[in-house]
């Protein structure tokens, strides 16, 4: 995997930055990217010193089109190829169907589904040359729907399905396609602050991890979907 190039979406915290150091550690250079100047910067305090030079933040909102591109540009023209994309930035929002905002409902399926297209749509080109590879990192809630989840839902059903669908576009180019679905992980999303009560769930490292054993897959190999959940959650124990 030496000096190939990665870029992971929504890569400042949670399983985005667990994928970013997961690849660093095997040789990779990685960008990253996030919203704000603020987040990128926090990011890479985050990540070990002895990596300098090998990683990069950009910020970048994926519900722009034209931020991806920019980003993938800036990548191409720093590094000169791209060989794997992970489309990982997300939001929830979640309401009864009768109480969502409009605004929170645009919100999801914008950053969630439009900004996975947006990302890959930048990418596509840079992943033919290099016969890459590109993931998306869908949900359980991506085939399994919950009362006030309506908005959550339709993006990850939509993520599951737009990535299958692109998997049968870009397979006769070489590229491999994944799409991962977590269950519960210990990660900052809805608010949420991960803490010692976390335990029982999947780890960001440990997606880290799934990411790295994915590419080192014999190249004729290809898990398209990967659904992944808590081995003993608390309702088992």
């Amino acid at each position: 995997m030496e000096k190939k190039v990665a870029y992971i979406t929504g890569g400042t915290k949670g399983i985005g930055l667990g994928v970013v150091q997961a690849l660093l550690e095997k040789g990779y250079r990685v960008a990253y990217s996030g919203r704000s100047e603020k987040t990128v910067n926090a990011a890479a305090d985050e990540i070990d010193s002895s990596y300098e030079g090998q990683y990069m933040g950009i910020v970048s909102n994926v519900i722009r089109e034209e931020d991806e591109s920019r980003a993938v540009k800036k990548i191409m023209d720093e590094w000169g190829q791209l060989d794997v994309v992970l489309a990982n930035a997300g939001v929830g929002h979640f309401a009864p169907i009768d109480e969502m905002k409009t605004e929170d409902w645009k919100k999801v399926i914008d950053t969630n589904l439009n900004g996975v297209f947006h990302t890959i749509k930048s990418a596509v080109e840079p992943l033919k040359r290099s016969k890459g590879y590109f993931m998306t990192l869908a949900s359980l809630a991506g085939t399994n729907f919950f009362e006030s989840g309506a908005a959550y839902n339709a993006s990850k059903f939509g993520v599951v399905g737009f990535t299958q669908a692109v998997m049968l576009d870009l397979r006769k180019y070489g590229i491999k396609t994944t799409t991962i679905m977590p269950g519960s992980v210990a990660t900052h999303f809805n608010g949420h602050t991960p803490n010692p009560d976390d335990f029982w769930k999947i780890q960001p490292e440990d997606i880290g991890l799934m990411v790295v054993q994915l590419l080192e897959m014999d190249h004729r190999t290809l898990p398209s979907k990967v659904e992944v959940r808590p081995t003993q959650p608390p309702s088992a124990r």
